[in-house]
């Protein structure tokens, strides 16, 4: 058993023994200065939140929608979930009499006959809001309102607004509304979000399990966080609590602006345990002008599929000095990146003077840029940087999926072939393969065919049915030319091949650790 140790023990413990004298410290040639004790305040710590309270809370609403069910098309985290009692108590029988009276015929419970039919009641879900325009213009999460046939903004002294829908995003999961008030209304500024120091002070109020205007405190605990939501994905961490109903709401600096949009939470139970995201106000603030402005988002479009630079691909494309980036594993057929002639191999080092350290940085950067602009694309192709100029176009409602390019002639050579060290059978593509493994009619390449465990190909997840398109960025259409490339390498004294590999899920680029060829093996 672990044991606890009361928080005064250890404090009087740190504590010096009163009751005896201080021993005198040994004699020295020269009497040397004590040595300070080093207290850090931390910076911008208040006795109370109390007075920034105040003032925020009145800008600060609760969104109420209602829904038909027999329209309920999706299902909202921030719907409420009926009370439960717990098993035994006195208001077990209550409960489930109650719900079971007002539940729709045909949904189960108890039948009671002898009462007549209710009317039916409407979804209703609440979630948090804050005014950024005092003539009415209001910000949630998309995901509060989505499929309502009927929202209300609920004010601090409870006065109700029917709201319009100006806007949604739903790929930040952002919403803009708008009420048509009596007399202006009380509304917070935006904040810069980038200022937000992993440490510092952050205020989140919202409207949690339906108990309006609940304040919470917390810090900024992570910065950039990636929590598979989507593309965009750039949150702010907090462990102010976040709860059910809360999302929509805002997250506080210690100047009263809004750094974040509270969105999710990360919890086992569905209760906060202080892991909470919100996206960043420099992101929500120019998606909340456009969808204001316009009624929706226009975003820059590349038309590239990429995918992270790994050591190992970085060692197969000869990238120096740590740089990464984001590596083209298709440009779209048609897009602007093709257009402006990347393709598939190239890795975008820069975009628009910005660097793109990772993968995930870039769908952010080309989506911040306007459509129609001419942006210089810094790429890594050949061993070497070149530039070249791309003019944006639009992202789609839809993203596209990356068409299949035409290829080459049907391949010679349809022996199976073991390629020695990587632990795999290949052959070209036969009328009985495309069949065997489903591949599109117009495919090129080399099949695999068989993987054996433990191989560099295991390692790698390459399975049979995948089609291996280049090698080392060049294209192989027979087993032979993989071969003669692979061979090269290994004389080369390279430690990796790069890989082109086709499968289902679409292109991806592999690096293939080069073992050395069993002995007898053929190749």
């Amino acid at each position: 058993m672990r044991r606890v140790v009361p928080a005064f023990i250890l404090a009087f413990a740190a504590l010096p023994a009163l009751a005896q004298p201080r021993p005198e410290p040994p004699a020295t040639a020269a009497a040397q200065p004590p040595t300070p004790n080093v207290v850090v305040t931390p910076r911008g710590a208040p006795e109370s939140f109390a007075p920034l309270v105040r003032s925020l809370l009145p800008a600060v609403v609760n969104i109420s929608t209602t829904q038909n069910p027999q329209g309920r098309s999706t299902t909202r985290p921030d719907a409420p979930e009926p009370p439960q009692a717990p098993p035994g108590s006195p208001f077990e029988e209550f409960f489930r009499d109650f719900f079971n009276r007002n539940r729709p015929p045909g949904q189960g419970g108890d039948v009671q006959p002898q009462r007549p039919q209710q009317p039916q009641r409407r979804a209703q879900s609440l979630g948090s809001g804050f005014i950024v325009d005092s003539s009415g213009i209001v910000i949630t999460n998309n995901h509060v309102i989505d499929g309502a046939d009927e929202i209300n903004v609920i004010l601090q002294d409870n006065t109700s607004l029917r709201a319009e829908l100006v806007g949604t995003d739903p790929r930040t999961d952002i919403a803009v509304l708008r009420v048509r008030p009596a007399q202006p209304l009380p509304s917070v500024p935006w904040g810069n979000s980038d200022t937000a120091d992993v440490g510092d002070w952050v205020l989140a109020i919202g409207n949690p399990f339906g108990l309006g205007g609940t304040v919470t405190a917390g810090i900024v605990s992570a910065r950039g966080r990636d929590i598979r939501q989507g593309p965009f994905d750039d949150f702010i961490q907090t462990d102010a609590a976040i709860n059910r109903g809360n999302s929509g709401g805002p997250l506080f600096n210690l100047r009263g602006e809004v750094v974040g949009i509270n969105t999710a939470i990360y919890s086992p139970t569905g209760g906060s345990i202080g892991i909470g995201f919100s996206i960043p106000s420099n992101l929500a603030q120019g998606i909340a002008r456009q969808l204001a402005e316009n009624g929706r988002v226009r975003r820059g479009w590349l038309g590239v599929n990429i995918q992270q630079v790994t050591d190992e691909i970085a060692e197969s494309l000869g990238l120096r000095n740590g740089a990464r980036g984001a590596l083209i594993a298709r440009a779209q057929e048609g897009a602007p990146a093709a257009a402006a002639g990347i393709r598939s191999g190239d890795v975008i080092l820069r975009f628009n003077n910005q660097e793109v350290r990772e993968m995930r940085t870039l769908p952010r950067i080309v989506a911040d840029t306007n459509v129609g602009t001419q942006v210089p694309v810094v790429i890594w192709r050949d061993g070497k940087e070149e530039t070249v100029t791309v003019t944006l176009g639009e992202l789609p409602a839809e993203q596209q999926q990356a068409s299949a390019t035409p290829q080459q002639p049907t391949p010679r050579g349809d022996r199976a072939v073991e390629l020695s060290g990587l632990g795999m059978r290949v052959a070209g593509v036969t009328p009985e393969l495309r069949e065997r493994f489903r591949l599109r009619p117009e495919q090129r390449g080399v099949v695999v065919v068989e993987v054996s465990p433990n191989s560099p190909g295991a390692e790698r997840e390459i399975r049979p049915g995948d089609v291996i398109v280049e090698v080392q960025q060049e294209r192989v259409t027979t087993p032979q030319e993989i071969q003669e490339r692979v061979e090269r390498l290994r004389r080369q004294n390279r430690a990796t091949a790069l890989f082109l590999v086709e499968s289902q899920q679409g292109q991806r680029f592999v690096p293939l650790r080069l073992a050395a060829p069993r002995q007898g093996s053929p190749g």
